[in-house]
């Protein structure tokens, strides 16, 4: 009976690390996040002041300005979704994980 009772503690400090391990990386995910956003909207501004200046001057260097600031704010905007989208996994790795310490619990 007592090792059984020792698997299932090891079992759930398994489950408990792991569920520190996700918080962590979610944390730092949300933090990095936030950073994207406030890089996102800065570039997404420059790319639309560059397209206005293109527009304005209509020459070859103000349209190459301009596409290069369109990239940049698009890699930006990329990076950010593929950061929502782990985070989405990681809340979801999180929720099975705690929803298994719910039922081990009971």
């Amino acid at each position: 009976m007592a090792l059984g009772g020792d698997c299932a503690f090891m079992a759930r400090r398994l489950v408990e690390r792991r569920l520190i391990d996700v918080g962590d990386r979610l944390k730092r995910l949300r933090h990095e996040l936030a950073v994207a956003n406030e890089q996102l909207l800065h570039f997404a501004d420059e790319a639309d002041d560059a397209r206005l200046r293109a527009l304005v001057s209509e020459t070859p260097v103000a349209e190459r300005d301009f596409r290069d600031a369109q990239r940049h704010a698009e890699l930006i905007r990329r990076s950010r979704d593929e950061m929502l989208a782990e985070i989405a996994t990681l809340e979801k790795s999180q929720d099975e994980l705690l929803d298994q310490l719910a039922s081990e619990g009971r």
